[in-house]
């Protein structure tokens, strides 16, 4: 089963650290924040990758050629993508990376639609390029097979900014969490499972973006499952959110490294 990764993002919110680079090559405990989300997904079996890539995706392409492995071997597949081939010798051996030209301008739904050629018509597993979990997926592999709809996105609760205070009725404190799970809500946190069908909901629009009209299509025809995650989750949006996860890395406290 391959897993797409969406890394065509300019990373606008997190210039402070990525002026020159992808937002998915930006480094985390020393490397990029891609690799680690490779590797967790690997960690489970998953190592058949295809890589949507936009905004300077030849630094993705170089560090694949040099800095990950100075023996993998680039074959053409056609004018807009390569696939990376490791030596047996390699501690990636048994990677498999498409790296796939989808252009500096489109949005993620015109993205995914032109890899679409790369799945086999096959189940496939779909992600952000900078978003890290501890999402079982196993589990949620499980959950999108019972539920047999199109789709299944993993529903977070994100990490609050701030503090969050309880007041009794006397107007006292009865409690205080620091930056706790978000109480109510759940956001979409990527870590998708998606069967061919989903490209029925889409179209080769460069402005296509597949978190309004193909997942509100899926909504309208009951075909969109969720996966509800109440463990670790966090995105790489803000020069405090990079903080945070090296800080992790750091403390050894990161429950994303499995490996």
């Amino acid at each position: 089963m391959k897993t797409v990764i969406l890394c065509g993002g300019l990373g606008t919110r997190i210039r402070d650290v990525a002026d020159d680079i992808p937002k998915p090559m930006i480094r985390v405990g020393g490397a990029p924040i891609i690799w680690h989300l490779m590797k967790y997904y690997a960690s489970f079996g998953h190592t058949e990758f295809v890589l949507c890539m936009g905004y300077k995706g030849e630094v993705i392409r170089d560090y694949f050629l040099s800095a990950m492995s100075a023996e993998s071997v680039l074959t053409t597949v056609d004018a807009n993508t390569e696939h990376i081939q490791f030596a047996p010798t390699d501690e990636y051996s048994n990677w498999s990376v498409t790296l796939a030209n989808t252009g500096q301008d489109a949005m993620t739904g015109a993205r995914i639609y032109k890899v679409r050629s790369y799945l086999n018509g096959e189940t496939f597993m779909l992600t952000y390029g900078d978003g890290l979990s501890d999402i079982n997926l196993d589990a949620l592999l499980a959950y999108h097979r019972s539920k047999n709809l199109a789709v299944t996105v993993t529903g977070v609760r994100p990490p609050a900014r701030f503090g969050e205070l309880q007041v009794d009725s006397e107007g006292i404190a009865s409690g205080f969490n620091e930056k706790p799970q978000a109480s109510a809500g759940m956001i979409s946190g990527g870590f998708f499972v998606c069967e061919p069908t989903v490209f029925t909901h889409m179209n080769s629009r460069e402005d296509l973006v597949f978190e309004q009209e193909p997942m509100q299509s899926l909504v309208g025809e009951k075909l969109l499952a969720v996966y509800q995650h109440d463990g670790f989750w966090q995105c790489m949006d803000t020069f405090r959110d990079w903080q945070l996860l090296n800080s992790m890395i750091d403390q050894e406290k990161a429950p994303w490294k499995v490996w």
